[in-house]
């Protein structure tokens, strides 16, 4: 097998079990909250905890892409599965909330893993595979909505401490797994280690990366507005709270399927055509689908559209990142998927927030339309990227017509 597959088989492996590891351990927070004696202000302990190591991670997402450059993105990929599995292990053995909420922004701090995958499999797959193989990398993400399954199932049969150092122990598999069969061939180290200012600074004088990082900041921003508050809807819908989680989970598991089985169809889609037209589609595919869960009053037939909204929103993610390795050189390119989880983790961070004050306001409706309105706000925005890139880098738009 060429090395480029074999890295991608791997890296997908990891890849699939760091994000089922991530969702056995984020669910399950709340209710473990209570059982080491929360009683009160379980809400704020749980937005803490929930937002965390999204602030963590975006504070240090670049020193880490940094270090990449100079020492390499295997490394870094091994760091992270190591700092995961201690974290996770660790969280079984939690006594009080504070201890949980250092171990939370230890994550934040000490993690990378996917970023670090994608940022291999971009630079050591061919130009004409790397749509594809991005595409795999996020179906495998996808794919990690198993993971509350498997906690579940854990915490049901023993207890969610014994999960906990479940996720640890597969994160330390995968990690191994990265270890013996990952090669990174294509790997020339940065003559020195940029200051992650630098990094910022190097950022801002290339305009095609940047307005990369900025549509994956307002992208990952608008769609989590509406995080919060599917399961009420959910519960809206089917008249009762009754099963409202675990109906939630199935319609959460439904946009998660679609990714899987298109993701890897619009990689192809963009390695013919190009990552920015792959990013329209999905962008404008994802507003209109949004719009769309608004007339539908029964829970099933929203949940039917929401399938249908992540057959086209699959795409937006792999083409940002697609757009990444094309604005950069490989050397850059650790630095450059740092900053690119920065941006991802401050929109992470600030679009549950917003989404539950419109809600508040307003009503979980009212997010919804929100929601459409900021992509299709994004939608445009990344026109006009598309035009500004192939005016302004020559070179890409014959790597993106090729």
């Amino acid at each position: 097998m060429e090395v480029w597959k074999r890295n991608l088989v791997i890296l997908w492996i990891g890849s699939f079990i760091t994000s089922a590891s991530f969702s056995m351990v984020i669910p399950f927070l709340s209710l473990f909250l209570t059982q080491i004696g929360v009683h009160t202000h379980l809400a704020l302990w749980s937005g803490a905890l929930y937002s965390a190591a999204f602030l963590a991670g975006a504070i240090a997402s670049p020193y880490w892409g940094s270090l990449a450059d100079r020492y390499g993105r295997k490394p870094m990929i091994v760091r992270a599965g190591i700092a995961l599995f201690l974290v996770y292990v660790l969280t079984a053995f939690v006594t009080n909330p504070y201890e949980l909420l250092g171990l939370r922004l230890m994550q934040g701090l000490l993690s990378g893993y996917i970023p670090g995958a994608i940022a291999l499999v971009g630079t050591n797959t061919p130009e004409k595979r790397v749509g594809f193989a991005l595409s795999m990398i996020s179906a495998a993400t996808a794919t990690g909505i198993v993971g509350p399954l498997i906690g579940g199932v854990i915490a049901r049969i023993w207890s969610n401490r014994i999960a906990f150092a479940s996720a640890g122990v597969l994160v330390a598999l995968s990690t191994i797994l990265v270890i013996l069969w990952v090669r990174e061939e294509k790997f020339v180290p940065a003559a020195h280690r940029s200051s992650v200012v630098g990094a910022f600074r190097d950022a801002v004088h290339n305009k095609p990366l940047l307005s990369a990082l900025m549509l994956n900041m307002f992208t990952a921003f608008s769609i989590m507005t509406v995080e919060p508050v599917i399961t009420l809807y959910i519960a809206q819908l089917n008249h009762t709270t009754t099963n409202a989680s675990f109906i939630a989970g199935i319609v959460f598991s439904i946009s998660g399927i679609a990714s899987v089985v298109f993701a890897p169809v619009w990689g192809k889609l963009a390695d013919k055509i190009g990552f920015t037209k792959v990013l329209l589609f999905g962008l404008f595919g994802g507003a209109v689908w949004t719009f769309m869960q608004l007339p539908f009053h029964n829970v099933w037939a929203f949940a039917g559209v929401r399938f249908i909204y992540g057959a086209f929103f699959c795409a937006v993610f792999p083409a940002i990142n697609g757009l990444v390795v094309k604005s950069t050189d490989p050397d850059f390119r650790g630095r450059a998927f740092g900053l690119n989880q920065t941006a991802n983790q401050i929109g992470n961070m600030l679009g549950p927030t917003v989404g539950g004050l419109v809600a508040d306001v307003l009503s979980i409706h009212g997010v919804f339309w929100v929601t459409g309105a900021l992509l299709t706000a994004v939608s445009t925005i990344s026109v006009l990227f598309t035009k500004s890139t192939l005016s302004s880098t020559p070179s890409a738009v014959h790597r993106e017509s090729t």
